[in-house]
């Protein structure tokens, strides 16, 4: 599968093995005097460790690598003792892997091992995707209510940020067991009721597939959302306009070539806000 992991440059890794504490799932040892990433299926592909390198040499990287496994690394950590299983646990917590800490937890019980409470602290600041734009943190917002009656202002159903489909993490939290919306970029324009009628209890993804670049990464993302995240449906909300038909076929596509089905829902806007067709497959 693709996902991010740690990339060492050999070139400018002196050695030092500064890096390999804060690597708390044991994917990182010296051997022959260099560090090395000794299993993909160790590494989160969460960088804690890029910060420690004095000469840089670590960096993440955005490539085909074994699924990381939770099960698989907590049979190292709990090697370490309390301690450490402690501090595995608040790095998952810290970095909203909220699933892997189910997995995590979940183990300790299996295998009658305590499960240590973690220390309650400030959330850390969220991080910024590679492209260094703090418009591109991860986010999960409050949902509004609503109001007593449909007179007046009504709230967003926007529940996460980013939802641009180049932006988002497969892995976010709020994809996981979701309903998702794909929605083409001006489907949120043409219908008067986009909140209302389709943005309640989903999670979103907005494309445009005449004008974004690399759609094959599009593919990628939302099989990685099928099979990793676990999402329960897929619905696909395009404009009447020939070009936008290319995202039902992306959805369908990828649907495909998942190792799940799910059920997908496709809507087509016309360019006045009127629902045109609807068709479910």
């Amino acid at each position: 599968m693709l996902r991010k992991i740690i990339k060492i440059d050999e070139g400018k890794c002196d050695g030092c093995g500064v890096c390999v504490p804060s690597c708390a799932e044991g994917a990182l040892q010296v051997i022959d005097s260099k560090v090395r990433l000794i299993s993909d299926l160790f590494c989160d592909g969460l960088g804690a460790c890029l910060g420690e390198c004095p000469t840089n040499a670590l960096t993440i990287e955005e490539r085909e690598a074994e699924p990381y496994d939770e099960k698989k690394v907590m049979e190292y950590i709990v090697r370490g003792g309390r301690n450490v299983i402690k501090a595995h646990l608040e790095h998952m917590r810290d970095h909203k892997e909220f699933e892997y800490l189910r997995q995590a937890k979940e183990y300790l019980v299996e295998n009658d091992l305590e499960v240590p409470e973690l220390t309650v602290k400030k959330p850390a600041p969220p991080k910024h995707e590679a492209c260094g734009c703090p418009g591109s943190a991860t986010m999960e917002l409050e949902e509004q209510e609503d109001n007593a009656d449909e007179s007046g202002a009504r709230p967003s159903r926007l529940t996460q940020w980013p939802i641009q489909l180049h932006l988002v993490s497969p892995q976010a939290p709020y994809y996981q067991n979701s309903d998702l919306l794909l929605a083409a970029d001006c489907a949120g324009f043409a219908h008067p009721d986009f909140h209302k009628e389709y943005l309640k209890g989903k999670s979103l993804a907005i494309a445009c597939p005449k004008l974004d670049s690399n759609q094959e990464i599009y593919k990628q993302k939302l099989v990685s959302m099928i099979n990793e995240s676990n999402l329960k449906s897929l619905h696909v909300l395009i404009m009447q306009v020939p070009c936008c038909s290319g995202l039902f076929q992306l959805a369908k596509q990828s649907v495909e070539d998942s190792d799940r089905r799910i059920p997908i829902h496709a809507t087509v806007i016309g360019v006045d806000g009127s629902i045109m067709q609807e068709v479910t497959i």
